[in-house]
Parts: C-alpha cells; sequence; structure tokens
C-alpha cells in the first residue's frame, strides 16, 4: 500500500488542467476548503456528472492502466457522491466488463502477478476490500442511492421465475423489482451500490468468456480467484466480527448500512404462485429493526449474490427435466467456475465451524446470540445445501468424461469433509481427531445424506464407463475411496439412512404438513425456523427438500450400490493387469526394434496401434502410479464396504480377467455369427475402457499406407511415381531373378518381395476370400528415403564423414558398401531361418 499510496501523492489529472486552476486564497486562520467543494468553484461546469464521466471515459481510451487507477483513486476521494453516482455504473462495467462478454474489462480473471506485476498490484489494491473502490461504493450506499440492473442476466432458473411473476426463493430480490422505464423493455432489479458491485463480480465469472490463451492460465493465480479469497475472508471472518465500513471521508462517519427489508409472503418453487404485482414496491423502504442486524448485512449479501449466482443455475423442476434422454443441455459451468466454488465451500466450512464450543452448544442456540453467530450456524443449510446439491447432480451427470472431472470431484470431496477445515483451536488437545470424521460430525452427515449417497452412486456410474488405466481416471477413483474410508464415516453415513428409511409412527400428519424446503423471507434472521431434535425427521426433511415428497431412495449400503461396487473393484483388477501387459509390450517393441531402424533401413511401426490410454506419452512412470492407485483404491473400497479378499479373488475369475497361456490378454468378449466375430456390450465396454483389444495390423499394399507424420508427403509422393515407373519398366526381369534358386535370388527376394507377406493373417472372416486371391509380384520401395529418420540419419553420416576429411563421394561408396554387407548377412540368415521351418 505505501507504494501505491506514494503513486496517488504524486497524481495530476491533466485533462482537468488542475496546473491552471485559480484557487481562491485562504489564510491558516480559515478553514481549509474541501478539495471536491474547491474544484466545483473553479470550475462551475463540472457540477454537471456527465463533464466528469466523459472525461473519465475519455481518459480510459488514452491513459495506461496504472494512471487511470490514480486517477480514479483521487476522483473518488475528491468527488461527493452526487456527482460519483453516474460514474459508478460506468466503472463497474470497465473494470468486471459487460453482462453480455462483450467488453472484457480488466480481465481480472487472466490477470497474474507473475505476467504483468504492476497492473497486478494495482487492481488488487484499487478493488481490495478496503481499498477505493470499495470506499466509493460506501459513499454512495451513505447516500442511498439504486442502481438498475436487468433481470434478463440472472441465473436461467431466477430469471424464469421473475417472468412468471414469482419471487425466487431467496431473500435477495425481495423488494427490489422494478417495472421497466417508460418504452423501456425487461424487468430491473433496483439494488443498493454494494449489491449492485457484488452482482457484476459474481456474474463476471460467468459473463466473460476466457481469451484462448487462457487455456494454460492457473486460476489460483488469477487477479479474480485472489479478489474472491480476500472478499470471503473479509466478509465472513473466521475470527473476529466483521469490519465495520471504511470512512468515506478522513474524520468523518462511517456510511449507514444498508436498510433493512420486512418480512413479506412470497412464492417458492413448487407453491401457489402469487402475482408479483400485488407485492411490487417501487423503492425499498427502511424498517426499524435490531441494530444487531447491520452487523452482518454485508455478509449476508455478500454469500446471497455468490451463491445465486454461482449455484443457482438449476432448479428442482429444471433437474427432474433434464432426466429425459430429450432434454437441451442447460447452463455448463467451466472448470474455473468450479474451482472458484470449491474455494467458497473451503470458506464456508472455516466461517461456519469457527463458533468457540459454548456458542456452538444447544443451549447457547436458545439464548440470545449475537447475529454473526446465528449467521454462522445458518449460513451452509440456509443458503448453500439445495442449490450445491443440483449443481453437483448436473455436473455429475453431464460432465466429460475425462480428466478435467477432477475439478468437480475436488469441490465435492471439500464439501464432504468439513473437518478438515475447522479451525484447530476448536478441539484443543487433539488436532487429529478435529482433521478426522469423528462421532461430533454425525449431523453434518446426517443432514447432508444425499450429498454423500445418492452422488457416490453417480461417481460410480462414472467410473464405470472411463479408462481406469488411465493414472488421472485411477487417481479420481483413489481419491473418492481414500474419503469414504476415513474411520467412521461409514458408520455415520449408513446411520443416518437407518434413520431416513425407519417409519413415521409416531406423528403421521408430521410428514405431510412439514417435508417441504424452506420458506425464506426479507432476511434470515427473519423466521428462522427452530431446531429440531427429533434427528429421523432432520434427515426426512432433508431428502424431501432436495428430491421431493415422491423420491426413490437407493441406499448406499443396499444390495444395488454394493453390486456396482463389486463390479468397479473386478475393472480396477482388469485395469491393473492391462497396464502391465501395456507396460511389457512397450517393452518388447523397444527391445526387439534393431538398431538400424533408427536408421531408416528397416521397415518402421506402420501397424499405428492405439492403446486407448496416455500410458505411451507418461512412460513407465504412469504405470507405477496407476497401479499404485489401483492398489490403494481397492483397499480403501474393501474397508468402506466390507468386501473380503474371497468375494474379489471369486469376481475376478468370473469376469474372465485371467491370462492365457501365452501370457497376454485375451480378446474383446464376442460370439461368433455368420459373418464373423459379434462384440457382446461387454466386449464393447472392455474395448471402450482400454482393458482388451484386437491385434490390428495394416493389411493392405504398403506403398499405399497413409503417409505417417514422420514422412515428407510431396517427397513419398515422387518417390512413389519413381518407384511405380521402375516397376512398370522392369517387373519381367525383377519376376526371374526372384525366382533364382541360387544366392542372387535369395538376395532379390530379400530387396523386392514384401517382408512377411506370405504369413501375415487376415483377422475379419468376411474379406478372406478376396485378400487370399490377391497376389502381388516383386517391386521395388524407395518409400524410405521419404523418411525425416532416412534424411537425418544421411545428413549426420555425411557431416561426420566431413569430420575426417572424407569426400561425400566417398563416403556415399562407404554407405552402399556397408549396406550391402548388412544384406548379405540377413539373406543368409533369412535363408537359414526358411530351411529350418522346413
Amino acid at each position: 500500500m505505501t507504494t501505491f499510496r506514494r503513486l496517488v501523492a504524486e497524481w495530476r489529472l491533466p485533462s482537468l488542467k488542475w496546473a491552471t486552476l485559480r484557487v481562491p486564497q485562504w489564510s491558516p486562520t480559515t478553514a481549509a476548503p474541501d478539495p471536491a467543494r474547491q474544484a466545483a468553484m473553479a470550475f462551475p461546469h463540472l457540477q454537471q456528472p456527465s463533464f466528469l464521466l466523459a472525461s473519465l471515459k475519455a481518459d480510459s481510451m488514452n491513459k495506461p492502466f496504472a494512471q487511470r487507477c490514480q486517477d480514479l483513486v483521487k476522483v473518488i476521494e475528491d468527488f461527493p457522491a452526487k456527482e460519483l453516482h453516474s460514474v459508478f455504473p460506468w466503472l463497474v462495467e470497465s473494470i468486471f466488463g459487460s453482462l453480455d462478454g462483450v467488453l472484457p474489462g480488466w480481465n481480472l480473471r487472466c490477470l497474474q502477478g507473475r505476467v504483468s506485476p504492476v497492473e497486478h498490484s494495482m487492481a488488487m489494491e484499487f478493488l481490495d476490500p478496503g481499498g477505493p473502490m470499495m470506499k466509493l461504493v460506501y459513499k454512495l450506499q451513505a447516500e442511498d442511492y439504486k442502481f438498475d440492473f436487468p433481470v434478463s442476466y440472472l441465473p436461467g432458473p431466477v430469471k424464469a421465475s421473475i417472468q412468471e411473476r414469482v419471487l425466487p426463493d431467496s431473500p435477495l430480490y425481495h423488494n427490489k423489482l422494478q417495472l421497466p422505464p417508460t418504452g423501456g423493455l425487461g424487468l430491473y432489479l433496483a439494488l443498493n451500490p454494494f449489491e449492485y458491485y457484488m452482482f457484476f463480480f459474481a456474474l463476471s465469472l460467468i459473463a466473460q468468456k476466457p481469451p484462448p490463451g487462457a487455456l494454460h492460465v492457473r486460476t489460483s493465480d488469477c487477479a479474480y480467484f485472489i479478489l474472491v479469497d480476500r472478499y470471503l475472508a473479509w466478509f465472513l471472518p473466521t475470527e473476529g466480527s466483521v469490519l465495520p465500513p471504511l470512512s468515506s471521508s478522513p474524520g468523518g462517519p462511517s456510511p449507514s448500512p444498508a436498510p433493512r427489508t420486512p418480512a413479506v409472503p412470497f412464492a417458492s418453487y413448487g407453491l401457489h404462485h402469487t402475482s408479483l404485482l400485488k407485492r411490487h414496491v417501487s423503492h425499498q423502504t427502511s424498517v426499524n429493526a435490531d441494530p444487531a442486524s447491520h452487523e452482518i448485512w454485508r455478509s449476508e449479501t455478500l454469500l446471497q449474490v455468490f451463491v445465486e449466482m454461482w449455484l443457482h443455475h438449476y432448479s428442482l423442476e429444471m433437474y427432474q427435466k433434464m432426466q429425459s434422454p430429450h432434454a437441451k443441455e442447460s447452463f455448463m459451468p467451466t472448470e474455473e467456475h468450479v474451482l472458484v466454488v470449491r474455494l467458497l465451500l473451503k470458506h464456508l466450512h472455516a466461517f461456519a465451524n469457527s463458533l468457540r464450543p459454548e456458542q456452538a452448544s444447544p443451549s447457547a442456540h436458545s439464548h440470545a446470540a449475537s447475529p454473526l453467530e446465528e449467521f454462522k450456524r445458518a449460513a451452509v443449510p440456509r443458503f448453500v445445501q439445495q442449490k450445491l446439491y443440483l449443481f453437483l447432480q448436473h455436473c455429475f451427470d453431464h460432465w466429460p468424461l475425462d480428466a478435467s472431472f477432477r475439478a468437480v470431484l475436488e469441490m465435492w470431496l471439500s464439501y464432504l469433509q468439513p473437518w478438515r477445515y475447522a479451525p484447530e483451536r476448536q478441539a484443543p488437545g487433539s488436532d487429529c481427531q478435529a482433521r478426522s470424521a469423528s462421532e461430533r460430525w454425525a449431523p453434518f452427515v446426517q443432514e447432508n445424506l444425499l450429498i454423500y449417497t445418492k452422488l457416490f452412486l453417480g461417481f460410480l456410474n462414472r467410473a464405470l464407463r472411463t479408462d481406469l488405466v488411465s493414472p488421472k481416471n485411477a487417481l479420481m477413483v483413489f481419491r473418492v475411496a481414500k474419503v469414504f474410508a476415513q474411520p467412521n464415516l461409514a458408520e455415520m453415513i449408513q446411520r443416518g439412512e437407518q434413520l431416513f428409511l425407519e417409519p413415521e409412527l409416531g406423528v403421521p400428519q408430521r410428514q405431510h404438513r412439514l417435508f417441504t424446503a424452506p420458506s425464506f423471507t426479507g432476511s434470515f434472521l427473519s423466521s428462522w425456523p427452530p431446531a429440531v431434535t427429533d434427528a429421523s425427521f432432520k434427515v426426512k426433511s432433508h431428502v424431501y427438500s432436495l428430491e421431493g415428497q415422491d423420491c426413490k431412495y437407493t441406499p448406499m449400503f443396499g444390495p444395488e450400490v454394493r453390486a456396482l461396487v463389486l463390479r468397479l473393484a473386478q475393472l480396477i483388477t482388469q485395469a491393473k493387469q492391462t497396464a502391465k501387459s501395456l507396460s511389457d509390450q512397450c517393452g518388447e517393441s523397444a527391445a526387439g526394434r534393431p538398431f538400424l531402424s533408427w536408421l531408416g533401413f528397416y521397415p518402421a511401426d506402420t501397424n499405428g496401434s492405439y492403446a486407448g490410454n496416455d500410458l505411451d506419452e507418461m512412460g513407465q512412470d504412469s504405470v507405477r502410479k496407476t497401479d499404485e492407485y489401483l492398489e490403494k483404491a481397492l483397499e480403501y473400497l474393501c474397508q468402506a464396504f466390507r468386501l473380503s479378499e474371497a468375494q474379489l479373488a471369486q469376481l475376478t475369475l468370473a469376469l474372465g480377467t485371467t491370462q492365457d497361456e501365452n501370457g497376454k490378454k485375451q480378446l474383446p468378449d464376442c460370439i461368433v455369427g455368420d459373418d464373423g466375430l459379434i462384440l457382446t456390450p461387454l466386449g464393447r465396454y472392455q474395448i471402450i475402457s482400454g482393458l482388451r483389444r484386437f491385434d490390428i495390423e495394416y493389411q493392405g499394399d504398403w506403398e499405399l499406407q497413409p503417409i505417417r507424420s514422420y514422412e515428407i508427403a510431396s517427397l513419398v509422393r515422387a518417390l512413389f511415381q519413381l518407384s511405380s515407373a521402375i516397376n512398370r519398366r522392369f517387373a519381367g526381369q525383377m519376376a526371374a531373378l526372384c525366382s533364382r534358386a541360387d544366392f542372387l535370388g535369395s538376395f532379390c527376394r530379400y530387396h523386392l518381395l514384401e517382408p512377411g507377406l506370405s504369413g501375415r493373417r487376415l483377422l475379419s472372416p468376411v474379406g478372406r476370400g478376396p485378400a487370399a486371391s490377391r497376389a502381388r509380384g516383386p517391386r521395388l520401395s524407395l518409400r524410405f528415403l521419404g523418411s525425416y529418420r532416412t534424411l537425418l540419419s544421411l545428413v549426420l553420416a555425411f557431416s561426420v564423414a566431413s569430420l575426417f576429411c572424407v569426400g561425400p563421394l566417398l563416403c556415399a561408396l562407404l554407405l552402399v558398401l556397408g549396406y550391402v554387407l548388412y544384406a548379405v548377412a540377413m539373406t543368409l540368415l533369412t535363408e537359414r531361418g526358411k530351411l529350418h521351418q522346413l
């Protein structure tokens, strides 16, 4: 901040020509004039806000970024709220970009300190919770200004609900709806400055599309991610209270907090639709609420905005419609979006669990508690749980089956483990217990039962369709298995399922009356329902509020899920064997390749086989990682679901994962039909997962193979034309030479006949007849000269020869002589092998 303030102190505003102003003189005996009033006296036309806005817009086009920040700081300090009122919407949009994604703003999602240190530092200090921009927000907040925000840019369920004249289930929108101005289109929300700023800040994560070069940018290093972390730490503190708003002027009073709204009834999803016109309020009214509630109005607003903009993209009705195979794809979050949500969840766990033991006890809850303490208890179940569940459910169902799912997985696992983020001071002397799934977390597990059990079932269905030979996929299975194998966690989940499945005997009408999503009013402090002590009722209320009254619950430890876990265990065993087999094949192919093949004198591998995973890219180290991940995952699954070694051995045998007598993997599962082998569903799965594969090799004319990446396309085509002309011109002579029984005939057969043609087998029964009748005579092939390796080898040979003063002609003769000797030796070995075969 020292460097930043020094730069601001040296600031001058050239566009306003401060140096030429005739400022009224004042003596030490008179009071110092206010800077803003002094500027207004010198320039009466500056009292028009449009001139200040036009001047700032012009400067934004002509001045560098650092100078613009300095100008903005000076303007915020010197001008009153009346003149800054018109500047604020433009400034917010110029920072975070337009809501339609056309204007990028400051591009905070790609601004990194190691790439642009000056711009990063200036932006972070300007947008800091205690920085100049927030000071502008509080200055406008004190004057009770309102700003219009179009409803059309809100998340889908919110927009649809408002357009249907039904208020969404969040107090964030109450008493804010505005009818369109005369001649205008669409609905608007009348937001106070803090709400308007946070709406733009949160929506910029979704509205702004990252530039093409941002694919390799680390999200955690970007200014936007760091700002989210700072705002969470400032407005949702884990220690102490929320800091009061900064004073808008030195020595002046702090701005008054936002006015509270009265509790107004509203219609939530699935209930009776009440017209918004009956509840329309043009301007937010002030209410003499409890002064203590002013302590957390910014914290409450921040959390509601983040949850609404980042998570509320799916409603229960939309989620149920998305189960249809004919449903169109709805909003799909990006990996960066998921990482920011994970940061929010981690901080919320730390915030909610930062209550001292005496504050977290039930007796403390019944007594008068501060609004911040009440907010900590209600933050996660009240605002986050339902929307997060639908968000995760959609990601599990629609995210691509690739390694990018790791971001969604880690977000889910972070929410499942609040004990990882609980402050250590909660359990003095027993840190290990605070960081593990001890019994004190049973209420959280039971009240979030579906997020543990149903999403685990969704992960199983994904894992059964992925290639577990890939180290990245194996790591994801390992991570989930390790979390659910933690001590006490499986028992707490099972106990929660028992509470849900036990029948309602005492109060038969209670379920119909109260098993609904909670109704929210103007503020979370108004009508927050009292704590329910019945554990069974809590679990049932949680399940029915997320899935509806007619949900069909599948127990995580029931026979259906257990069968899927056993199937996953089988595939893990298969993947381990496949990884080892592929590793052996890679070793054999590398060891069996002759040295001269690297010089281009031996036919390269033309089969173009692909194993269906990333082992070839990562090498032997990936095989070791895959084996370690899968071995530990299998161990953790056995612990969580109490699987015995006898069960695993029996299932492995039943699936046919044993190796044949040659130690190679069997072919994919097939049945023999009239036209040859037909893949079964199991065989198709084995091929897709890379567990088994057919031995595929090129069966056509070797001269007509597709041009490889290691070949020069134009040179290969020219050599083919030359070879074809020679073969047509000397076909008879080459056939006569190859038919001789002496050494010359053997030498010609070695060069003019395709190697291994007689021993090549055709794999397709359909094409056996035509392929078998196809005969090829002796031909000359010059295609090896079109390879980069061959040409590079020749260049290296001539370069080395020149170092020893060997001329090009002599070097060429030596190369030809060396190859002739090599060919003679190979001819003799080939003929001797044929004699042994006879």
